[in-house]
């Protein structure tokens, strides 16, 4: 197979700024980053309380949210088209084949990703920093913030590493948004759409934006913790 003259047009698209392509990619980029945006604050909320606070069944529930992490992503989007769709109880939304719930099944998907990363990043934590803090007479909320600023690092990574799990992700986007030109299409659904036809530039494009934006995540994250001091 010959795959130079579909590479030149690969980049002759993304050079050129191909409006078709560049929409699938703004697409898919808009629509991780919102659900991050979305889901980090509460999921990073929860991994803070399950290491922090001792109640009943919490190893069982430690247990489940890391076993979500490997659920396969076409069973979430299976999930959700059965709640959306017309017949399902949230069918009057009409959410099925949107952005809006491309965005809410990416951030099921990033959820046990946030929660475990934010989990592992504090229970790694100095215990003093928050028995300190509460000591000095912050409230529980500032301590956990205190906290939380001590294991940025652990924090940031469990952001970028969602928005890694979400960007690249197929079956759900499928299930879900449909792949619909101008509206759904994003970069991995486009990248199937094109190789299964045998158009070979586009998704050789679009392949290349994705592994630019897998190597600059890692680049931000290895940045940031320089900047911090961490070697």
């Amino acid at each position: 197979m010959e795959l130079l003259e579909p590479t030149r047009e690969a980049f002759r698209l993304l050079l050129t700024g191909d409006a078709q392509l560049w929409y699938i990619i703004l697409t898919s980029i808009w629509c991780s980053l919102a659900a991050l945006l979305l889901i980090s604050p509460p999921a990073i909320a929860v991994g803070f309380v399950i290491a922090k606070v001792t109640f009943p069944a919490r190893r069982t529930l430690v247990v489940l949210i890391q076993a979500l992490l490997s659920f396969p992503t076409v069973v979430v989007g299976l999930v959700l088209y059965m709640l959306l769709s017309r017949q399902g109880p949230l069918g009057f939304l009409r959410l099925l084949f949107t952005p809006e719930a491309m965005i809410l099944g990416y951030m099921l998907i990033a959820f046990p990703v946030l929660v475990v990363f934010a989990l592992a990043a504090v229970q790694g934590a100095d215990p003093r920093v928050y028995e300190t803090a509460r000591g000095l007479g912050a409230s529980r909320v500032h301590a956990a913030l205190t906290t939380l600023f001590e294991v940025r690092f652990g924090v940031m990574a469990a952001v970028f590493n969602g928005f890694g799990r979400v960007v690249s992700e197929v079956g759900c986007s499928i299930m879900i948004g449909g792949n619909i030109a101008g509206l759904t299409r994003n970069i991995p659904t486009a990248i199937a759409l094109e190789t299964s036809k045998g158009e070979f530039a586009q998704g050789i494009a679009l392949g290349c934006v994705l592994i630019v934006v897998a190597v600059g995540i890692n680049a931000a994250l290895a940045w940031a913790q320089g900047r911090g001091g961490l070697e």
